[in-house]
C-alpha cells in the first residue's frame, strides 16, 4: 500500500514540481479552450512552439521577459531572507519615476554618465518605497504583507498626479512625461529590435544573486533567517539587520525594473507603465522555487505564454487575455504542488 508521509521530498521530485503545475494548469485551461471552439493542442502550439519560430517574436519573449526577470529577482531575494515583499509593483514604479527625473536633466551628459546615474537613481527609489514597511515590521511588528500591499496604489496615484500635473508633456497635453534625453536610453543589443540593455541588467542581477546565495556569508544568513528566525537568533545571527537588508535590496532591484521600462522601452513615464509586473513577479519567484536559475526559466516561460497569448489571439479568433488566465491558474497551481515538498509518497508492504 502507499502511505503519505510529512517530510522532506527527494531533489528530484522538488525539481520536477514545477512541470508537474505546468502540466495541470494546461489541462485545467483546456476546457476554456473547448468553450470558445478552440483546439487546446493547436493553442498550446500557438502559445509554446510558434513564437520561438522566428526572429521577431523569439526576441519579442526576450523583451517580455526583461522586467519579469527583475522582479522575479526582487520577490525572491525577499522571500529567501524571510521579508514577504507583495510590493514590488510600487517599487517598480517608484524606480520608474525616479529614472525619469534623472533622465529629464541628461541633455548634456555622456551615456556612460547618464545610464549608471539612472540605474542608481531608480535602485535607491526602490529602496525608499519598501523602507517604510520594513521599519513598520521590525520595530511595531506590522505585517508587511499588508503595508507593502497597500503601497501599490499609493505608488500609482503619484504617478497619476505627476503626469496629470508637473510632468504632463507640454506639447500634446497628454498625461505622459516629456522624453528622457538621449543619451539615457539603453542601448539595443541587436540591430532593428526592441531587446534593450535591461535585459543583459537583469541577468547580471541573477547571476550575482545566485553567487550571493551559494558563496557568501550574507546569502547564508538570509536563508537561516527565512527557513527560521528563532533558530536562526539563537545561532548568534543578527535578524534584523539582516531583514533590512533583505527587504531594501529586494525593493531596489524592483526598482531596477522600472528603470529598464523607462531607459529600454518607453523613454518617458505613463501610468500604465507595468501591466503588473510586480504581482507577476510573485509568479516567477514561486514557479522558480525561490532559486536564481529557477527565476531565470520561469520569467522566460511567462514572456513565452504573454508573447504566444497575442499570437493564438490573432490565429484562432480567442480572447487576448487568456494568457492572464493562465497565469493566475498557473499561480494557484504552483502554491498548491509545491504543499508536495514537505510529504513524500512510501510504499509500505503489508503485513501477512
Amino acid at each position: 500500500m502507499f502511505r503519505l508521509e510529512r517530510t522532506v521530498a527527494p531533489l528530484w521530485v522538488q525539481a520536477l514540481l514545477p512541470v508537474v503545475a505546468v502540466v495541470i494548469t494546461f489541462a485545467l485551461t483546456a476546457t476554456l479552450l473547448w468553450l470558445v471552439n478552440a483546439n487546446p493542442l493547436e493553442a498550446y502550439y500557438y502559445f509554446l512552439v510558434d513564437p520561438l519560430s522566428n526572429r521577431v517574436s523569439l526576441l519579442e519573449v526576450l523583451v517580455k521577459a526583461t522586467p519579469l526577470l527583475l522582479t522575479g529577482a526582487a520577490v525572491t531575494w525577499a522571500f529567501t531572507g524571510g521579508f514577504w515583499n507583495i510590493g514590488a509593483e510600487g517599487q517598480l514604479y517608484a524606480g520608474a519615476v525616479a529614472a525619469t527625473a534623472v533622465g529629464l536633466q541628461m541633455q548634456n551628459m555622456p551615456p556612460w554618465v547618464a545610464i549608471p546615474l539612472m540605474i542608481v537613481a531608480g535602485f535607491a527609489a526602490g529602496m525608499l518605497w519598501v523602507l517604510v514597511p520594513v521599519l513598520m515590521k521590525l520595530k511595531l511588528g506590522i505585517d508587511e504583507v499588508v503595508t507593502t500591499l497597500l503601497l501599490n496604489p499609493v505608488a500609482l496615484f503619484i504617478v497619476s498626479w505627476l503626469l496629470n500635473g508637473p510632468w504632463r508633456n507640454p506639447v500634446s497635453q497628454w498625461p505622459q512625461s516629456p522624453d528622457i534625453a538621449a543619451s539615457a536610453i539603453f542601448p539595443k543589443l541587436l540591430p532593428r529590435a526592441r531587446l534593450h540593455f535591461g535585459f543583459v541588467l537583469a541577468i547580471l542581477v541573477l547571476i550575482l544573486m545566485g553567487y550571493i546565495f551559494r558563496q557568501t556569508a550574507l546569502g547564508m544568513r538570509m536563508r537561516a533567517v527565512g527557513l527560521e528566525p528563532a533558530a536562526a537568533r539563537f545561532a548568534g545571527i543578527r535578524v534584523q539587520r539582516t531583514m533590512l537588508i533583505s527587504a531594501l535590496v529586494s525593493g531596489g532591484i524592483a526598482g531596477l525594473a522600472g528603470v529598464s521600462e523607462i531607459a529600454g522601452i518607453h523613454y518617458h513615464l505613463i501610468d500604465a507603465i507595468s501591466p503588473g509586473y510586480g504581482y507577476t513577479g510573485i509568479l516567477v519567484a514561486t514557479l522558480g522555487m525561490l532559486n536564481p536559475l529557477g527565476v531565470g526559466v520561469a520569467a522566460l516561460f511567462i514572456g513565452l505564454i504573454d508573447t504566444g497569448g497575442q499570437t493564438v489571439s490573432r490565429a484562432l479568433g480567442v480572447p487576448v487575455y487568456l494568457g492572464d488566465v493562465i497565469q493566475a491558474t498557473l499561480l494557484l497551481v504552483t502554491l498548491g504542488v509545491l504543499l508536495l515538498r514537505n510529504y513524500r509518497i512510501r510504499f509500505v508492504r503489508r503485513a501477512s
